[in-house]
């Protein structure tokens, strides 16, 4: 099966689809599959044992989307199935223009994302659904709904994204959650972290992550941020002493920050299926976050971490001492992280993706 991986966002980026489409693509090409991969980038990405081609992404936003769109379809042509995790207006129209089936993995809803960059929203996603915006929202679900539409199949990562989804008009035939992997224990690099006890966050610093609440409320506590993003500069700039901005890491090293922490925090104002809390509980460390989207679908509250409600600075800052105060709780919900994840196989989540790609392809 020949396979174009799509993704907006490839290493040293970070964030979910940075870890997903390289491992996806990795893993398709040692089972036998011919891959190739379009993305943005910075700059020349690294050699892989399969082909990557790249737009880079400095160019000015019209000129840049014309040419994914046309590496996209171009690379289409030769394709059996195409598996988009970004740029999905791209994806749909390249895979249209070159006959070729898709299958989108939707982690987020891309029309309430774009709204809330150009500062047409607030709030939650699922307040975004039906109103909200004005017209240029309007226009932005309606471009949304064509393109998720025309997909062969769609993956979420969790029950919460699929319900989004299906209010989409997509049939619930065609819509399968699918989650995110957990890596193993021995993929993670020693990681010195100092003096304990610490807190960490590793993933990409939007406001959609909220790190202003993680600040507000871990003034007494010590943080490393591991990450970047359009937030970075700003949050390092009103942060305190207590706080230690680690920068973009190696995935080996971002693990070995999330084994080595007393806990992980996610503040996040609103939340699909975060890759970064899965990671966590991998390496054995519970996570102490926000109730939002489809993060009470992997975080259980009190037995593999803590949950509060979304912008709550004091119940945030409150699950943060109860954690670190009580030695009984915290060795509980160390002891469950790990087992927690431990159906997030990645053998067994690929091989249901490649049932789902070679099926599409046919």
């Amino acid at each position: 099966m020949k396979v174009l991986v799509v993704s907006g966002i490839w290493p040293p980026d970070v964030g979910g689809p940075a870890s997903h489409a390289p491992d996806v693509a990795d893993w398709l090409h040692a089972r036998g599959h011919e891959v190739e991969v379009v993305v943005t980038a910075e700059s020349q990405p690294a050699e892989e044992s399969y082909p990557v081609c790249w737009v880079r992404r400095a160019a000015p936003p019209g000129i840049r989307h014309a040419q994914a769109l046309a590496a996209v379809a171009s690379h289409a042509r030769r394709a059996d199935v195409v598996y988009s995790t970004g740029m999905f207006g791209r994806s749909s129209l390249g895979t249209f223009l070159a006959g070729a089936p898709l299958v989108v993995k939707l982690t987020a809803d891309p029309a309430f994302e774009r709204a809330r960059r150009w500062g047409l929203v607030s709030g939650e996603v699922t307040e975004f659904q039906q109103r909200g915006g004005g017209q240029r929202s309007r226009l932005l679900r309606a471009g949304r709904d064509r393109a998720v539409g025309r997909a062969a199949h769609v993956v979420c990562p969790s029950a919460f994204m699929r319900r989004l989804v299906l209010s989409w008009g997509v049939p619930s035939e065609r819509v399968d959650v699918l989650p995110n992997p957990a890596p193993q224990r021995e993929e993670a690099e020693p990681y010195d972290i100092g003096e304990h006890p610490v807190l960490a966050f590793a993933g990409r610093l939007t406001d959609q992550k909220n790190l202003d609440l993680a600040l507000d409320a871990l003034r007494d506590v010590r943080l490393v941020v591991a990450g970047d993003g359009p937030e970075r500069e700003r949050l390092a700039a009103r942060a305190g002493a207590n706080v230690t901005f680690a920068g973009p890491l190696p995935r080996r090293s971002a693990l070995g920050l999330l084994a080595a922490a007393d806990a992980s925090v996610l503040t996040s104002d609103w939340e699909n299926f975060p890759h970064g809390v899965v990671e966590s509980l991998a390496m054995g460390t519970p996570v102490i976050a926000t109730r939002t989207g489809g993060v009470a679908e992997i975080v259980r509250d009190g037995e593999n971490g803590l949950l509060v409600g979304p912008g709550d600075l004091v119940g945030f800052r409150t699950a943060v001492e109860r954690y670190l105060s009580d030695d009984a709780l915290r060795e509980r919900l160390r002891a469950n992280a790990a087992p927690s994840v431990a159906r997030f196989d990645r053998t067994a989540v690929f091989s249901r993706l490649e049932r789902i790609l070679e099926q599409a392809a046919s």
